[in-house]
């Protein structure tokens, strides 16, 4: 009897222990199958923690991080800049699609085992899926950062009564390039979206050639001069061009322009003249020192000589019809330099037939400042290049070789005065001063100088001509104005070492 109970008391605590076996394992089940249903612990979907949540609850998580706004810094301002509205966008199905490889991809069983011994599943980080238009992001960029915050660089400033300019003010412009890097990278970041964008400091920009006019206009008006001014200034690096004339301060039309007497000025047409001639032939040392004379020394004996090698009789007029071939209508030589020298040929050209400027131009030798300008423009486009007017004109002849002995040549005059008296010393300006002193009264009624003037700030042409009926004074007048024009036009090249 008491072996019968004993048996039936062991399995009623066997079935006991098995049955609460069954509903342990069952409540494990139970637990387990929830706990798969959300993603692991310590799991994260795209840098958001999403660990021990359900897909749908991860979903609204990494929504809601990455919809936030990114702030970016710029110019003092803060930005808010709301995802969407440059196109960023969340694939949310394929991240979570691989979330749920890693949450229900694994056995069950196993994973089941290891939740009875509590160890705890595999951390997994699925990373971020998600598209940019770049091309939006650029245009936001531009028209909504870029030109509200930029500060564009103010240009020099001409001082008025003055031949100096107030240097301007550097910009700032907007990185767009690195910029689109930067918020690309805080885009696809959870924590960090905050972005201090770059700027490129843009350097001041030179004045407008329009200030330069007017500043050039009142050096003359503030000289006093009243007599009539010619003025032509060519940039050499972009072709703009300034050219005026006055006649007692009051405006004169250039079209077509004044006519000045060339005087030694006209020894440039000559040199080119000789050279297109003779070419290489013409770079003997004796050849090149008569050059230097006539240019330098302003000798006219070496002038008559290079004419007349041209021919004998009518060398003067072979250098008119090689200025025409250049395109220079308003520039001739008529005749010889030395006294009693026969006229060869009256010449009418459409600047000397002008009834509303009286200048006085010798009949024997005639220009203009924009011929001139242009006769140097040429002669500075073969020396840089070997390209350009003279090389086209006269291919046979005149190459970069040639037009480089020229300029050389020409930056033999050392005046030290009028245009070269305005810019620093040790400046490499090739020029040809002139002044023609009337045979009546024995003044200087004329004065004229023309040059190429290389600069760090660009190189460029400037060319003055000055006529005075009754007398220009030397000291007072022709020399201090033509220096502040000069000094004008260089500090407009040059406003930060001016």
């Amino acid at each position: 009897m008491n072996n019968r109970n004993t048996s039936l008391i062991l399995r009623f605590v066997a079935v006991l222990f098995l049955s609460a076996a069954i509903i342990l394992t069952i409540l494990a089940l139970v637990g387990y199958s929830r706990q798969r249903n959300n993603y692991p612990a310590g799991m994260t979907i795209a840098g958001v923690s999403v660990g021990g949540v359900d897909p749908q609850t991860a979903s609204q998580r990494v929504l809601q991080v990455y919809s936030s706004p990114v702030e970016l810094q710029y110019a003092g301002s803060s930005i808010l800049l709301t995802p969407s509205l440059i196109g960023f966008q969340l694939d949310i199905d394929a991240m979570l699609a691989a979330a749920d490889l890693t949450r229900t991809g694994a056995s069950f069983w196993g994973g089941f085992w290891n939740y009875l011994w509590n160890q705890a599943p595999a951390a997994d980080n699925v990373p971020l899926v998600a598209s940019i238009s770049a091309e939006r992001l650029r245009e936001f960029l531009v028209n909504e950062i870029a030109t509200r915050y930029d500060t564009p660089p103010a240009p020099a400033q001409p001082i008025p009564g003055t031949v100096n300019f107030v240097p301007g003010e550097p910009g700032q412009t907007l990185d767009v390039d690195r910029a689109i890097v930067l918020i690309e990278d805080a885009l696809r970041s959870p924590t960090n979206r905050v972005v201090a964008l770059t700027s490129v400091r843009t350097t001041a920009s030179r004045p407008a050639p329009a200030s330069l006019e007017i500043l050039l206009k009142q050096v003359i008006q503030l000289s006093k001069f009243d007599g009539v001014v010619g003025l032509y200034m060519l940039d050499l690096q972009t072709g703009g061009e300034i050219h005026f004339a006055q006649n007692n301060g009051q405006p004169l039309s250039v079209q077509p322009d004044v006519a000045f007497t060339a005087s030694s000025v006209a020894k440039i047409p000559i040199m080119v003249s000789y050279y297109s001639e003779y070419g290489a032939d013409g770079l003997s040392e004796q050849t090149i020192n008569a050059m230097i004379d006539m240019i330098r020394r302003s000798e006219n004996p070496p002038a008559d000589k290079f004419m007349s090698a041209l021919n004998e009789n009518r060398g003067p007029l072979v250098v008119t019809d090689r200025m025409k071939a250049l395109g220079l209508s308003n520039t001739f030589m008529a005749g010889y330099f030395y006294v009693g020298a026969p006229l060869l040929q009256t010449i009418k050209t459409p600047s000397n037939e002008r009834a509303d400027v009286v200048t006085n131009p010798d009949s024997y030798n005639q220009t203009t400042p924009s011929d001139i300008g242009m006769l140097l423009e040429d002669l500075y486009q073969c020396e840089q290049s070997g390209g350009g007017a003279l090389v086209a004109v006269f291919p046979q002849k005149i190459n970069q070789q040639i037009c480089q002995q020229m300029v050389d040549v020409l930056v033999q005059d050392k005046l030290g005065a009028l245009l070269q008296a305005g810019v620093p010393e040790g400046t490499r300006i090739a020029h040809k001063h002139g002044w023609i002193t009337n045979s009546a009264t024995g003044v200087i009624d004329n004065v004229s100088d023309a040059a190429i003037v290389y600069s760090p700030g660009g190189n460029y042409v400037l060319v003055v001509f000055a006529y005075h009926p009754v007398q220009i004074i030397w000291d007072t007048m022709a020399n201090p104005l033509f220096a502040q024009i000069s000094q004008a036009v260089y500090n407009f090249f040059n406003v930060p070492t001016q």
